[in-house]
């Protein structure tokens, strides 16, 4: 295919029966995050689907990650591995596109099966977020690759198995891919099913604040306690008085304690916070610090902190801008309709914009209610977004769009 192919042929050139046998075979694997068998059964998937590209394709195993179980215990969670293709990593300009193959629904949960809703639509499991997605990675490259400009370009392929907790096993990867690399593409599911793209999102981040105290009878000698509860309790509210117009912050769950008659030593606090800048974010750092300090003095008890920022908030530059309308542009030449709007919700995006890299980060299908049993995928938007992708693709690799 020329480079100045009409964006018509595009479409034409997309296999859509077999995107959509490929996105019901993918969907039918559960893969919830916890579940390693399903999670090894997909990456094997994956890297037989993406060996039909030119370039290696490898499974990384992930980082370690460490996590408090209910009884204060640091403990290692076991996750599944990466799949990483890595494409002619010589070339002078090279991209980045990423996607998971987690979902939300482990293997016990009753939402397993794919069914059709309507003529264009499909229900099932990951369809939107993101086996679509990944499969739209899969058919685009394939299209790019029968483009006279794409010798030209190197690319890495980076399908985690974390996503959907925070990326924790892999993040250090996504890092090392994105670096230095031209621009980025991710595919999470559209921002809303009309094919809207998230711009600007916020940061989050997940802590773990484990508090040691003393138990004694509550009737007999509770002086000599040190209420980890009540410790607990404060912290709660000196946390959410760090809430200010740039983060909002949100207690989420308070574990420990036995029976009423015992003063209790043990208490975990569990919260999340959701910065809109880099300057909330450690402003929130430094005064966490300094919050545990006191609430050690005050209670007499122990504090140990677990966690952090995952996920940096993620701005949108002049050259990640140039990228969004980039999109747009190859979205108007074939007849799609490209707009983005501010989300609080976070993806691997923003780590990948922290490495400085411009990112647009739902090239994925148009779909909706992800996260639920109601989640859908639009059938169309396969072909729609493999084109989109293909053509966007083919603009990076002439020229110097960015």
């Amino acid at each position: 295919m020329k480079p100045d192919a009409a964006p018509q042929a595009f479409l034409d050139a997309v296999d859509a029966d077999t995107m959509l046998r490929e996105v019901q075979d993918w969907a039918a694997v559960n893969t919830g995050t916890g579940n390693l068998d399903g999670l090894a059964t997909m990456a094997g998937k994956l890297a037989d689907a993406f060996s039909e590209l030119p370039g290696e394709v490898g499974l990384v195993e992930p980082a370690i990650v460490t996590a408090i179980s209910a009884e204060g215990r640091e403990f290692e969670k076991p996750h599944g591995r990466h799949m990483v293709l890595r494409v002619r990593p010589k070339a002078e300009r090279r991209l980045v596109l990423t996607g998971h193959m987690d979902t939300v629904f482990p293997a016990d949960h009753p939402f397993q099966e794919v069914s059709w809703l309507d003529d264009e639509t499909i229900n099932g499991p990951g369809t939107a977020d993101m086996k679509g997605g990944l499969d739209v990675i899969l058919h685009a490259l394939k299209l790019f690759e029968t483009t006279e400009g794409a010798s030209r370009v190197g690319y890495d392929v980076m399908i985690n198995s974390d996503e959907e907790t925070g990326s924790l096993a892999s993040r250090g990867l996504i890092e090392e891919l994105a670096r230095g690399k031209y621009a980025a593409l991710t595919y999470e599911p559209s921002a809303l099913p009309d094919g809207t793209l998230a711009h600007v999102r916020g940061g989050t981040g997940n802590y773990s604040i484990t508090i040691n105290g003393k138990s004694a009878h509550a009737g007999r000698n509770p002086q000599d306690g040190r209420n980890a509860i009540v410790a607990a309790s404060d912290l709660v509210l000196r946390v959410k008085a760090l809430e200010a117009k740039d983060i909002t912050v949100n207690p989420a769950k308070i574990e420990g304690g036995a029976a009423n008659n015992v003063v209790p030593d043990l208490a975990i606090l569990r919260f999340n916070i959701r910065p809109k800048s880099t300057d909330a974010m450690d402003r929130f750092d430094g005064e966490l610090d300094a919050i545990l300090r006191l609430i050690e003095a005050e209670h007499e008890v122990g504090v140990h902190r677990h966690g952090g920022v995952t996920r940096p908030p993620k701005p949108v530059d002049a050259r990640a801008q140039r990228l969004f309308d980039l999109v747009k542009d190859c979205g108007a030449q074939l007849g799609q309709q490209i707009g983005w709007k501010s989300t609080g919700g976070v993806c691997d995006g923003n780590n990948i914009a922290a490495t400085g890299v411009p990112v647009v980060d739902t090239m994925g299908v148009r779909g909706g209610a992800i996260h639920s049993p109601d989640e859908f995928m639009i059938v169309p938007s396969l072909r729609e977004r493999a084109a989109l992708s293909a053509l966007v693709l083919t603009r990076l690799s002439t020229g110097d769009p960015l």
